[in-house]
């Protein structure tokens, strides 16, 4: 009995193992619509994280980016004047069949303190190399996120700067050298598209990477615009996706042969305190920390809170 009960679940594993893959199939896209739109924010913009660079490591280098009282702030909303809303990811869902699914392989740089760029889109299992073009060490944290059941480690690991940098005591060269590529495979759990890293020196230094499961999507650029082309008849759901919202918008559309759709979308920025990390008076943690004759001076760039 035992025997036979064993065989039995060997043939049923092997039946659920051997179904053919609902995973999105390639073929020749003859009569295919596009879909464009543009993608805006009203109401005030939400207030910017900020982080006191007086008490995190290589303020002076870092520092290059910044208000100039000792604060670097996260752009992580880029607003053009009529509402256009940068880094947004648009992708449409319920696509099994289409044109080929060529992704170019990610590569993010840590430059001048920052990670460029700022959002990344690739497929589960895809490959991400992380350079180094800083004089200064730098920290990789990758996470998987989640509202209802958290964060989950996907890697920590250092990213050191190129050894031929030159260091003297807090002042750095600004050369920028590509230091040894940290390479890591990406694999979400079920369920999960979203993924952040993060600097554990410099935490104000992020990178987001949205997975998708097919090719037709797009990022915005500063006019908030985006097209989708080469799209197979069909009912599908369009999401938008930005890192400082942290939700979708979504809407059903039904793509016609050769035909074409316009499709916007408008989020309402949430008023008031987003982050504990925002700019606040502290006697305590000065500029005169660094100590006499160090300033953190915003020489690349001066960001306005």
């Amino acid at each position: 009995m035992r025997c036979w009960r064993l065989g039995l679940l060997a043939c049923v594993w092997v039946m659920v193992f051997a179904l053919p893959s609902f995973s999105y199939q390639e073929i020749p896209v003859t009569n295919g619509a596009t879909i464009r739109g543009k993608v805006t924010i009203t109401g005030e913009k939400p207030r910017p994280m900020a982080f006191n660079l007086v008490t995190i490591p290589d303020a002076v280098y870092c520092g290059r980016i910044s208000t100039g009282t000792g604060w670097r702030i996260v752009e992580d909303f880029i607003i053009a004047n009529d509402g256009s809303l940068k880094d947004v990811v648009v992708m449409l869902e319920g696509v099994k069949e289409g044109k080929p699914f060529d992704i170019p392989k990610v590569r993010v740089d840590a430059f001048d303190c920052d990670f460029l760029p700022f959002v990344n889109v690739l497929r589960d299992q895809d490959e991400i190399t992380v350079v180094n073009m800083d004089p200064v060490e730098h920290d990789i944290q990758g996470y998987e996120t989640a509202r209802e059941r958290g964060a989950r480690v996907l890697f920590n690991r250092p990213l050191p700067m190129n050894p031929f940098h030159k260091v003297l005591g807090l002042l750095h060269s600004h050369k920028h050298m590509a230091g040894e590529p940290m390479v890591e495979k990406i694999h979400l759990r079920k369920g999960r598209n979203i993924f952040v890293m993060q600097c554990g020196f410099h935490p104000y230094m992020f990178s987001w990477g949205v997975v998708v499961s097919n090719p037709y999507f797009a990022i915005t650029k500063e006019d908030g615009l985006y097209e989708i082309s080469d799209v197979p008849p069909g009912q599908y759901i369009l999401k938008v996706w930005h890192a400082g919202m942290k939700q979708y918008l979504e809407r059903p559309v039904t793509v016609t042969a050769n035909g074409t759709l316009s499709e916007n979308f408008e989020y309402v920025a949430v008023p008031g305190r987003r982050s504990v990390h925002e700019i606040s008076d502290n006697p305590r943690f000065g500029m005169e920390l660094l100590g006499e004759g160090v300033e953190i001076v915003p020489s690349l760039r001066l960001q306005k809170p």
